[in-house]
C-alpha cells in the first residue's frame, strides 16, 4: 500500500512539474495570435489609406482608364467595411471573406500597376513615386505582418492540439478553439511570367 502512495505522489508530482508551466500557455498565445491579427489589419488599414490618393494621382494622368480605377475603389470600399475581429478569427467564413476582400485590393492595384505602365509621365511624376515607393512598403510590411500571425497561430493551434497543452485547455479553457490562417489563393500560386 506504501508503495502505491509512493508511485500516485510521484505520478502527481511529475504530472504538476509538466503541466503547470503551461497553464496559462492557451491564454497567452491567444493574446498574442489577437496582437499579431491587429498588427495585420493596421497594415491593411495604411494600404486601403494610401489607395485614394494613389488612385487620384493616376486618375489625372489615366482618365480613360476608369474600368481599372473603379476596380481598385470598388475592393478599396470592401475592405475598409472589414475588421480581423476575434469574431472574424473563429469564424472560417467570415475569416475567408475577409482573406478574399485583401486579396482583391490586392489584384485591383496589380492590375493598376501595368495600367501605369502605359504613362511614362505618370512614372516619372514625384507624387505617384512617393505613393508608389508607401505602397510597396505597406506591402512588405504586410508579408511581414501576415507572417508573424501564422506563426502565431501555429504557436496557439499547436498548444491546443498537442499534450499536456490539449487538456489544460479542455480543463481550464473550454471555449478555446483552433485558429484561423490564411491560405494562398490560386492567383497567388500561379507561376509568373515573364516576358521580355
Amino acid at each position: 500500500m506504501k508503495i502505491i502512495g509512493i508511485i500516485i505522489g510521484l505520478f502527481l508530482l511529475i504530472s504538476a512539474i509538466v503541466i503547470l508551466p503551461r497553464v496559462n500557455n492557451v491564454p497567452k498565445l491567444d493574446e498574442e495570435v489577437k496582437s499579431y491579427a491587429a498588427q495585420l489589419d493596421n497594415q491593411y488599414k495604411r494600404r486601403a489609406d494610401l489607395v485614394p490618393n494613389l488612385v487620384a494621382t493616376v486618375k489625372g494622368y489615366a482618365s480613360h482608364e476608369k474600368d481599372v480605377l473603379t476596380q481598385v475603389t470598388e475592393a478599396r470600399a470592401k475592405v475598409g467595411q472589414m475588421t480581423l475581429t476575434p469574431e472574424v478569427l473563429n469564424n472560417p467564413e467570415a475569416f475567408k471573406a475577409y482573406e478574399q476582400a485583401q486579396d482583391g485590393l490586392s489584384s485591383a492595384l496589380s492590375r493598376l500597376m501595368v495600367v501605369v505602365e502605359n504613362y511614362p509621365e505618370l512614372k516619372a511624376n514625384e507624387n505617384f513615386l512617393n505613393l508608389q515607393a508607401q505602397l510597396e512598403g505597406t506591402e512588405n510590411r504586410i508579408a511581414v505582418a501576415r507572417k508573424d500571425y501564422i506563426e502565431a497561430v501555429k504557436r496557439y493551434n499547436l498548444e491546443l492540439r498537442t499534450i499536456p497543452g490539449k487538456w489544460v485547455a479542455a480543463i481550464l479553457y473550454p471555449d478555446a478553439k483552433v485558429k484561423q490562417n490564411f491560405s494562398a489563393s490560386p492567383a497567388d500560386q500561379a507561376v509568373p511570367k515573364v516576358t521580355f
